[in-house]
């Protein structure tokens, strides 16, 4: 019989690194958010986000646009609707993964 925990394993590794998940999550919560703006909300360096955010551009769950405005370099960033699916499908399966691991009796410590 399979115990809940031995399905942790089998959760997405690219969303479930706690950096990326805080990122996908907070983006799905806004129609759009500033580079500065998520550096503030994770408390991430400058490199530690940018490489965090080119990984999740690279699967195809964010998009990154880059401009100036007003002289300024400015990073937008807004969750793809992959990426939305991918976000809500984790939450769901950890919200499954709790309720089956707050359920589950250890067959084998009675013996």
């Amino acid at each position: 019989m399979t115990s809940p925990f031995e399905y942790l394993a089998n959760l997405d590794k690219l969303i479930h690194e706690p950096a990326r998940l805080a990122l996908l999550t907070a983006l799905s919560a806004c129609e759009s958010a500033d580079f500065l703006s998520l550096r503030r909300l994770t408390g991430m360096s400058d490199g530690n986000l940018s490489v965090h955010l080119t990984k999740l551009e690279e699967a195809g769950l964010v998009n990154i646009q880059k401009q100036f405005i007003a002289k300024k370099p400015s990073t937008q960033l807004k969750i793809t609707k992959k990426g939305l699916a991918a976000i809500q499908r984790h939450w769901e399966q950890l919200a499954a993964i709790k309720q089956s691991a707050d359920a589950w009796e250890d067959d084998s410590a009675g013996k």
